[in-house]
Formats: C-alpha cells, sequence, structure tokens
C-alpha cells in the first residue's frame, strides 16, 4: 500500500545503463583522487615535520654553542658522569648549576641523535622553564634534572605523532598529568623521543623520522616502542626517561640498551592507558639504575598526582618497604614454555638465582600457567578483538612502515582467510595457527563480555598458584639480547614472557646483570626452541652475533607493589655488580700473578743461561786442558808410561783427581772428529736424556711450581764420570744423533781423549 503511493508521487525516470555505469564510474574515481589527495597531504605533512625537526635541533645546537661560549669552564664530563641520586643532590647544594646540567645534556643529545637517530623534537620551552625552576620555593626531588619524554607523551604545544603522518599538524593544547607533576618536582622535560609506527611492535622505526638504532651496535635494534628513550638514554644522552608498555615497550628497550626500566601497576601513575579491558598499558620510566627508578617514583607520587588525576590511588611511596633489608621469598622460572628464549638469557636467571640463594634469600621453583592459552586467548585476542580493525583504519591514509609490513598484512588477511590459514598449518606450525585464530577476534558483545570473564579466571588461577608457594617476588627471564634490525615486526608472538604481565596487571621491571658471552653464541649454535617451527628459527637469526651485548632478567611483583618490585630490583642489581667486580678484581690478581710468574721465569731462565754458559767454559777449559796433556805425553813419547802409571791404583787415582780440580766434562770439544765417541766410567749414576742443544740445568728449590723446564731427548744419554757430580747438572752434544769413537783403542776407557 505505501509503495504504491511512493509510487504514485515520485515521476518515474527511465535510467539509462550507461548513466549508472558512468555514475559509478565517477564516483569511484572520485573517491581514489581524494583519497590520493589526502595522502598527498599527509606526505607533505611528513616533509614539513622533518623540516621542522631539523630545524628544532639547529636551534637546540645554536642554544648549546651559545652556552659553552659563555660558560667555558663547564665540566661536561663530570656532570655526564653524575648518577641521579648524586646529581640532585648537587644541584640542591648549588655547587651545580641546573643550567649547565641543561646545557651539556642538550649537547649530548645532539650528539647520541648523530649516531643513533632518537630525537625527534627539541622542547624549546625548557630554557624558559630554568627560569620557573629557579623561582620555585620548595626544590622539588627532581629539582634542575633534564628529562627526556616519549613521543606520545603529551607536552602543550607539541605533537604526539604514534608515528603517524595523520596525527601532524595538530599540537597537544595542555601538558599531560604527568608532564605537569614533572614540573611541579623541579624537573626540565627537553626532547621528545622516536617510537615505532603506531607503537604496535618492539622495533623503532616510522616513515616521519626514520629508524633508530642501538648504540651499544648499529646492526641491532633499541627495542620498542621506546625505543628513542632507550638509545638516548644509554648513549648518555639523558639521564631520565619516560615511555609507554602496553606488551613490553619499556621492558624491553631497557633489556637490548643495558637499562632498567619499571612498568607499574596500571593507573598507579597517570597516563595513557590500554585499547581494551584485558590488556592493561601504563606509563613508566628508565634509566641507569634502580635507584634512578625509586627518587622518580618517589617524585611523582605525590599529593599534586592524586589531585590532579582523581583515578589514581592515593597511595604514597612507602620508604619502609623500598629500604628493607627482609630475606625475601622469590619464585623463579627461566622459560615460561611458549617461546624459549635464548641460553645467554637462561644463564642469567640461574646465575642471578644462585647470587640470591648466596645472599640469604629463599628461592622456589615456579611455573606460570598456560601461557600458550594467555598469549593468544587473552593478550592478542584482547588486543584486536575486532579483528586489527581499529588498528587498520589507521593505516587508510598512512604509508606502512618496511619493518611492519609483514605484521600488518597478517591484521589484513580477511577473516576467511585467517581461518582457512589457521586450519591448514595446524598439524605443521600449530603456534601460528593459534596467532591466526586470535587474530579473527571475537563475534559478538557476549563473546567479549566472556573473554574478560576468561581473563579474571585466569588472574584467580595465577594469583592461586602465587599464594601457595607463599612468594614475593618472582624473577623471570625478559626477551633478549637485542634483536638484529627488521626482526621484532616479524617475530610480535616472543613477547610472551612480558606481555603476561600486562594481561595480570602485575608491576614488573628489568635490571641489567650480565653481558652475551662466546660461550653464549657457541650455545646457541645448538638452539631449537621449544617448537623446532620457524619461529623458533627466526629468533636464532635474531640475536645472532651479539657477543658483549647487554643481558638482563625481570622482576616482577603483585598488584600496587612497586616499591617491593624496586627493592628486589636494586637487591638484583647489587648483587650483580658485586659479582662483577669481584670477577674483574680476580681478573686483575690473575694478571698480577701471571706478570710474577713471567718475571720469575725470566730470571730463572738468565740465571740458567748464565749456568749454561759458565759450564760450557769450564768444559771447554778442561778439554783444551786434557787435550795438551794428551799431545804432551804423544811428543815426549811418554804414552806407555801413562798407561803404565794408569794401570795403577793410585796414578788413576791421581789423575782423575787432577782432572776434577778443573771439572769433568762432559761435551765434545770443538775439534773432535765426527767418528769419535766419548764414554764416563760410573755406569750406575744416569743423568735425564738431553735435548739437541747445549743447556745446563742446575737445582733451583725455590723456584715456584709452574716454572717449568723441557723434557728431554730421549736418544741419547750422559753418564757422570764421578759419584760426586751432580746429577742435575746437565749438557748437552751439539750432534746428538753422531756417535764418537776413541782414537786410541789401546788407551784405558777412564782416560778421555779429545
Amino acid at each position: 500500500m505505501i509503495p504504491e503511493k511512493m509510487r504514485q508521487l515520485l515521476p518515474e525516470v527511465e535510467l539509462d545503463p550507461s548513466v549508472i555505469s558512468v555514475l559509478l564510474c565517477s564516483s569511484t574515481v572520485a573517491f581514489l583522487v581524494l583519497k590520493w589527495m589526502v595522502k598527498k597531504l599527509v606526505q607533505q605533512k611528513i616533509w614539513e615535520a622533518r623540516k621542522n625537526r631539523v630545524r628544532a635541533l639547529g636551534q637546540m645546537e645554536e642554544a648549546v654553542q651559545q652556552f659553552r661560549q659563555e660558560n667555558p669552564e663547564v665540566q661536561a664530563s663530570r656532570i655526564l658522569s653524575l648518577p641521579l641520586v648524586e646529581l640532585v643532590k648537587k644541584l640542591k647544594e648549588d655547587s651545580l648549576s641546573p643550567e649547565s646540567v641543561l646545557y651539556t645534556y642538550m649537547d649530548k643529545a645532539l650528539e647520541v641523535n648523530r649516531d643513533v637517530n632518537c630525537v625527534t623534537d627539541f622542547i624549546q620551552e625548557c630554557v624558559h622553564l630554568l627560569q620557573e625552576v629557579r623561582t620555585q620555593k620548595d626544590k622539588g626531588l627532581l629539582y634542575g634534572v633534564p628529562i627526556s619524554i616519549k613521543d606520545p607523551i603529551g607536552y602543550e604545544g607539541h605533537v604526539s605523532t604514534c608515528g603517524l603522518g595523520q596525527y601532524l599538524g595538530y599540537p597537544e593544547r595542555e601538558d599531560s598529568v604527568l608532564v605537569k607533576v614533572l614540573k611541579k618536582q623541579g624537573a626540565i622535560p627537553f626532547v621528545k623521543t622516536n617510537i615505532s609506527q603506531c607503537l604496535i611492535n618492539y622495533d623503532c622505526s616510522n616513515l616521519i623520522f626514520g629508524r633508530t638504532v642501538n648504540p651499544l651496535n648499529h646492526k641491532k635494534s633499541p627495542g620498542g616502542s621506546s625505543g628513542g628513550e632507550g638509545a638516548l638514554i644509554a648513549g648518555g644522552g639523558s639521564i631520565l626517561g619516560f615511555g609507554t608498555d602496553i606488551g613490553g615497550s619499556i621492558r624491553l628497550p631497557s633489556s637490548f640498551c643495558g637499562l632498567c626500566g619499571l612498568k607499574p601497576t596500571g593507573n598507579r601513575l597517570s597516563g595513557p592507558v590500554s585499547y581494551v579491558q584485558t590488556v592493561t598499558g601504563m606509563v613508566g620510566p628508565m634509566a641507569r639504575d634502580v635507584d634512578s627508578l625509586a627518587l622518580c617514583m618517589r617524585a611523582l607520587l605525590c599529593d599534586d598526582m592524586f589531585r590532579l588525576d582523581p583515578t589514581v590511588p592515593p597511595l604514597p611511596f612507602s620508604e619502609v618497604v623500598y629500604s628493607s633489608s627482609t630475606p625475601l621469598r622469590i619464585g623463579y622460572y627461566d622459560t615460561d614454555g611458549y617461546f624459549l628464549l635464548p641460553p645467554c638469557m637462561r644463564r642469567a636467571v640461574h646465575e642471578t638465582r644462585t647470587l640470591l640463594q648466596e645472599a640469604g634469600h629463599t628461592l622456589i621453583p615456579f611455573i606460570p600457567p598456560r601461557i600458550d592459552y594467555v598469549m593468544n586467548e587473552l593478550f592478542m585476542k584482547g588486543l584486536f578483538a575486532d579483528g586489527g580493525a581499529a588498528l587498520l583504519e589507521k593505516f587508510e591514509l598512512d604509508t606502512v612502515d618496511p619493518n611492519s609490513c609483514s605484521q600488518i598484512n597478517c591484521y589484513r588477511l580477511p577473516f576467511l582467510l585467517k581461518k582457512i590459514l589457521a586450519f591448514l598449518t595446524k598439524p605443521l606450525f600449530p603456534r601460528f595457527s593459534n596467532y591466526l585464530n586470535a587474530l579473527c577476534g571475537v563475534w559478538s558483545p557476549k563473546e567479549f563480555s566472556e573473554l574478560h570473564a576468561a581473563l579474571m579466571i585466569y588472574r584467580r588461577e595465577f594469583l592461586s598458584r602465587w599464594r601457595n608457594l607463599d612468594l614475593d617476588v618472582i624473577l623471570c627471564p625478559v626477551l633478549g639480547p637485542a634483536f638484529t634490525l627488521g626482526y621484532p615486526g616479524r617475530l610480535i608472538a616472543a613477547v610472551s614472557s612480558t606481555m603476561l604481565y600486562n594481561v595480570l596487571n602485575f608491576p614488573a621491571g628489568v635490571v641489567p646483570v650480565t653481558t652475551v658471552t662466546e660461550a653464549d653464541e657457541e650455545d646457541l649454535k645448538h638452539y631449537t626452541g621449544h617448537y623446532g617451527d620457524p619461529w623458533d628459527r627466526r629468533l636464532k637469526q635474531a640475536v645472532e652475533g651479539a657477543v658483549g651485548l647487554p643481558v638482563a632478567v625481570q622482576c616482577v611483583a603483585l598488584p600496587w607493589q612497586e616499591e617491593l618490585c624496586l627493592r628486589f630490583m636494586k637487591e638484583v642489581e647489587r648483587l650483580a655488580q658485586g659479582q662483577k667486580k669481584q670477577t674483574q678484581d680476580n681478573l686483575q690478581h690473575g694478571g698480577a700473578q701471571a706478570d710474577v710468574a713471567r718475571d720469575l721465569q725470566n730470571e730463572v731462565h738468565t740465571e740458567e743461561q748464565s749456568d749454561v754458559q759458565a759450564q760450557a767454559s769450564r768444559t771447554t777449559l778442561q778439554t783444551n786442558i786434557l787435550m795438551d796433556v794428551q799431545r804432551t805425553l804423544a811428543q815426549t813419547d811418554l804414552v806407555a808410561d801413562v798407561q803404565t802409571d794408569v794401570q795403577k791404583p793410585g796414578s788413576q787415582t791421581d789423575l782423575l783427581a787432577d782432572v776434577q780440580l778443573h771439572g769433568h766434562p762432559q761435551s765434545s770439544g770443538p775439534d773432535m772428529q765426527p767418528g769419535m765417541q766419548t764414554e764416563l766410567t760410573q755406569p750406575d749414576t744416569e743423568t735425564q736424556p738431553c735435548q739437541p742443544e747445549m743447556q745446563t740445568q742446575p737445582p733451583q728449590p725455590e723456584v715456584q711450581p709452574d716454572v717449568q723446564t723441557q723434557p728431554a731427548q730421549p736418544d741419547v744419554q750422559t753418564r757422570p764420570a764421578q759419584p760426586d757430580v751432580q746429577p742435575d747438572v746437565q749438557t748437552q752434544p751439539t750432534q746428538p744423533d753422531i756417535e764418537i769413537q776413541p782414537t786410541q783403542p789401546d788407551m784405558q776407557p777412564d782416560v778421555l781423549t779429545a
């Protein structure tokens, strides 16, 4: 009835099919042209952002040069070497000025940025903020400290790009609560740092500002998404920085760059939060040591934070917990059963466990339940509950960074294709199959509610296991060492070690404890992982060539117990540094002992050479005397008389006594013919076999046991003529393989001939 009346009211118009085709084609063309124009506009914004960055860094460098010209006496190396706690102390005592500290770190940040490309924006207001800091009545806990902040942390008048061109041109209207509290505590934000595109992986690259590399090894990634912070602090360009963490974005850069980083409980600090209820993201500090993190948390957990953001629970920093020395009950594990980390990361856990046990703490094995379920059904499905639609929408106007292509292309697969691939790959690649199923998201609001209920059930299960063991904290591995550039975007599932505590919403921190060794690199050759699938092989490739890079462990506490987590991190840091110092002392002591032994050996060798030369001189003199005697006897035709006298016992004894007055010759003289052989009269006393070259080895009772003489050749033996000759004194014929025959067969063998 109603459709018929509508037809009567509306004029009948006949549409030509060709007109319809033209309209459709023109609409499609218009849409494509509009999309092209928008992308062109975004591309133009990117070029402008790059120019603005160059201009800002140029202004930063000019300000530094001007300050250095006006203040040439500032000792930059001294300022840069101070830890945060000591730096604040000197600033409050006015032994250092805030200007000298700020410009010193600005200069160093420029240097580090030229090396690794980590700074995205210079906060010019920091120069004016110096004057405000000086006028504060009460010097805050971070008085005069220059700090760096991650790109998404809001600062008035500066853009938070998230690595996407579409956000350019929209500066923040006011400071974030975090920045406001930092300013009230006397801190001076001076730069923003680089991130991964859209914060979706743990690399550090985007199409606006380019790629950031690890300052410790430019072939390695600094981690992400807070990679710019990690690189700047590790390079010495900042003493305290702030990142965000939704799956490990604070802890992974800290692990890759050898820093200390803390992911607090969600909402313990005011800052960005996650997109969904099942995964909790938060802001947290990064620094070179645990004391710096504690000072930062002490400064932020104040009345200003609680007043400016009422959603933050008013829990001030507990000094009692942080300074406690009560032994802890510590659970530990070296693998979560989902992604087997490289040998060096597991070694770090076991070495730290041993140190903690020796320090009086109780270590208890702990097995985290069902990590594969958490990774796929809670983390990935919760993060991409809409199938990744919200994330992919952001890339309609932006070009995908090459380092994120494999990840984004996987998200772009149609729902049906994901399901088909998941089914086909299940027998050979079960982890990838479950990953694809998780990326399909949830089908309905009811299923999303069920997902949230499943999260609550898992948290209770984890807490029950924790309580049954009566644990205080947990020691576990963290992903590392630093990946080769390009690999983080292709191994997103490897973050299982960190994402667990985002799902659970537990505070977790990272502390470097050792470095990769040659032995670790050798063990890596035999790494196969838990599944032996392409992901395990890719992880092995990603961490190769990391000798000398930092190796860290992860420390975890229960929700709202950041102070206990920091106290545990401090204990781990103290023990690791003590072990490192002891190792260095042992190496130095061993080197000193080696030098002493080498000097002693050289002295003994010199004395032996002197003794050999003296013995050789005596031997030559004895040989010459005998030769002269024989020639004299032959010339006077008294040989027969000598033989007769020699056969008499008394005469023989006298002659031998005369010979012994000059020493006993044991080697041939220089005029000996090759056909001669010399024998000694006492066959019952033997010396050690001789070397092919002449060497005498006098007894040295005072020589250290590690000074050894070389073994002698076994083919030549020499027997001494008298029992009173020391058997340790050895001489060596110059030709050991040549036999020497006597020239006068009618002479008695007791007379040595030359």
